[in-house]
This record gives structure tokens, C-alpha cells and sequence, in this order.
């Protein structure tokens, strides 16, 4: 959260000197907050292509907001596979992986920017894709600052990383292939669904469809997740309601969204339910900070997020699986193919 408040900080200072509108400090805090826990122990050679990679990938997150504001069908197309290929680059080794993961970072900084939701007359004052770059870099920046200076100065140590052990994967397709697809499926059915019955409020399904199906361990995982992602935001929802009920807006709301940010980051290693009550909740109080009613959305998020999670649970269970008895039964015919060949 240190470093969360110092790029916010710094963003702020920068929308005010540069004329620029108000989705660069929750760019910069979008991205630090999901960068924050990817670098916690990384070495100085991946901080480093961090650093030259994030602002890159953040760059091009305007134009596909712009996109997807003027022609959704094709935006969201690009987005789809955008985000799948930086699943898919996975069976590519641990390098691969990571770079996929700090690509999908603008991804989700799109889903939680309110750009693609707003109203047209807003579109001109939306960050520029070199203020994208800059936020970027400075979330990079201050991440390492401050993990640097914690790890020197402060109580706490990072645990160093264990590498994976590599193993070669009897399924085919390869659970990476299976869970791009997955994950294309999905998005494109949320933002099929989320355009038909939300209307501009199409990024709550879109989001809860990666966050349930971004890290696939198999069925039981995405099933678990999509479970409490729901209930959590569910929660989540109902506390903005009534943080918005008692007359809280403007500053005030910021201080209280930063307050629950960091209230959720303590309390997800427990849970993920509480991370996720925590994020709906900020959310919440971000779009009610421009200008949207927490209290008359509360239906339709509420029926956004069902809809994302039951989307990811589907494609998880049904569109090769990972892992569960019909991975299990992949693998024996796999098995059997190969001791019948060798037969021959």
C-alpha cells in the first residue's frame, strides 16, 4: 500500500500539472497494486524487464479502450486474444510466464479504468498512450522503490523463490494451449453477454471471468474461485451501498477506498472472498466517485459477476480440462496409445 499511495501520489501531482483527467491516478494505482504483488521477490534482472515491458503494454491500452468504445465487436475481439496469448506463451518456461503476466497487467488496468464505460463527451480527456507509458514506468518505479528499501530497512523479508519443477505434460493439447482457450471462450462470451444484457456495464463480467479462470489450476480451482468471487463482491457490493448510504463521496470516498485496499491485502492469504469483497467494494466506491449510483447498480453487478463466473466455470469444466476426471482420462488414452504403438 506504500507503494500504491506514493504512485497515486505522484499521478496525482502529474493529472494537475499536465491538464490530464482523472483515470491516471487509478491507472497508476491499478497497475502498482497488481504489479506490487508479481515483483515482491524478484531479481534485479526481472525488475528490469519490468520495467521495459509494463510501459510498453500500457502504451497500447488507450488504443483498445478507444477501439472498444467505437467498434466492440472488434475490440473486443482484439482483447480476447490479447489476453489469450499471454496465456498461451506460458509453455514457453518461467521467463515466458512472467512476461504473460505483466502483459495482462493493462489488460486488467482497461477492465477497472471506467474509459471504456464512459459516456462519449469523456473520451477526449481519457489518458494518452505516452501518459499510459509514463504511468507505467512509474509503477514500475515505485514498486521497486519501496520493496527495495523495505527488504534493506524493514522487519519483513521476502521468501525467496523456489523454481517449479519442469515437468513434460502428457496432455494434448498442453494445459497452457487448453487454457487459452479456455480463457478466449469465456471472455468472448462475457463480452457477448455483458454488451447484450448490461450495456456499458460490460466490465464486471469480463473481469470476474479472468480473475476466476486467470490462474487455472483445473476444475475444482476455477469452480472455487467463481464461487467466491461472487460472494465476496456480493459483500463487497452491499458495503459500498452502504458506505454510499451514509452520504460519503467525494475525498472522503478515496481515503475510505484506499482504507478497504488495504484491509483486503491483509486479509487475502485467508481467503480469497476477502480480496475479492474488498476489490468490489473499491470499485464500487471509484465508479460512485464518477458519478455513478452504487445503489441502482447493485442488480445489475451483481448479475454481471454471476454471469462472469458461471462464463469461467463453464469453459473450465467443459472446453478441455486441466485437471478432473477428463483430464484424467486424456492422460490413459494417451498412455494406452503410446504402449499400443509401441506393441506394434
Amino acid at each position: 500500500m506504500t507503494a500504491v499511495l506514493l504512485c497515486w501520489g505522484a499521478a496525482l501531482w502529474l493529472e494537475g500539472a499536465a491538464g490530464l483527467h482523472t483515470d491516471v491516478p487509478v491507472l497508476a494505482v491499478a497497475l502498482t497494486l497488481t504489479l506490487s504483488s508479481t515483483q515482491r521477490s524478484a531479481p534485479t534482472r526481472r525488475r528490469l524487464a519490468a520495467l521495459a515491458l509494463l510501459p510498453v503494454t500500457a502504451a497500447g491500452a488507450p488504443f483498445l479502450g478507444r477501439l472498444i468504445m467505437h467498434h466492440y465487436a472488434l475490440g473486443a475481439a482484439v482483447f480476447t486474444l490479447g489476453i489469450s496469448v499471454c496465456i498461451w506463451i506460458r509453455r514457453y518456461g518461467p521467463a515466458a510466464t512472467r512476461a504473460g503476466t505483466l502483459m495482462t497487467l493493462p489488460f486488467v488496468a482497461l477492465l477497472v479504468v471506467p474509459g471504456p464505460a464512459l459516456p462519449p463527451a469523456a473520451e477526449s480527456g481519457l489518458v494518452s498512450w505516452f501518459w499510459s507509458a509514463v504511468i507505467g514506468l512509474l509503477a514500475c518505479s515505485c514498486v521497486w522503490l519501496v520493496q527495495g528499501l523495505g527488504d534493506r530497512y524493514g522487519p519483513w523479508r521476502p521468501e525467496p523463490e523456489q523454481p517449479a519443477p519442469r515437468r513434460a505434460s502428457r496432455l494434448y493439447p498442453r494445459p497452457s494451449t487448453r487454457m487459452a482457450l479456455q480463457m478466449a471462450a469465456a471472455v468472448a462470451a462475457a463480452f457477448l453477454c455483458g454488451r447484450l444484457l448490461f450495456d456499458d456495464h460490460w466490465p464486471w463480467a469480463v473481469l470476474t471471468v479472468y480473475v476466476a479462470a486467470g490462474g487455472n489450476r483445473g476444475r475444482k480451482d476455477v469452480l472455487r474461485k467463481g464461487v467466491e468471487r461472487f460472494c465476496g463482491a456480493t459483500a463487497g457490493t452491499l458495503l459500498a451501498t452502504g458506505v454510499a448510504a451514509t452520504g460519503i463521496d467525494g475525498k472522503a470516498s478515496v481515503a475510505v477506498m484506499f482504507a478497504v485496499l488495504a484491509v483486503a491485502l491483509w486479509l487475502r492469504p485467508l481467503n480469497y472472498a476477502y480480496w475479492a469483497a474488498g476489490m468490489t467494494t473499491a470499485l464500487s466506491l471509484l465508479l460512485g466517485y464518477f458519478g455513478q449510483d452504487a445503489t441502482d447498480l447493485l442488480p445489475t453487478r451483481l448479475a454481471a459477476i454471476a454471469v462472469g463466473a458461471a462464463l469461467s466455470i463453464a469453459a473450465a469444466w467443459w472446453l478441455l480440462p486441466v485437471g478432473g476426471r477428463a483430464g484424467g482420462r486424456t492422460v490413459r488414452r494417451q498412455r494406452a496409445t503410446r504402449r499400443a504403438d509401441e506393441v506394434r
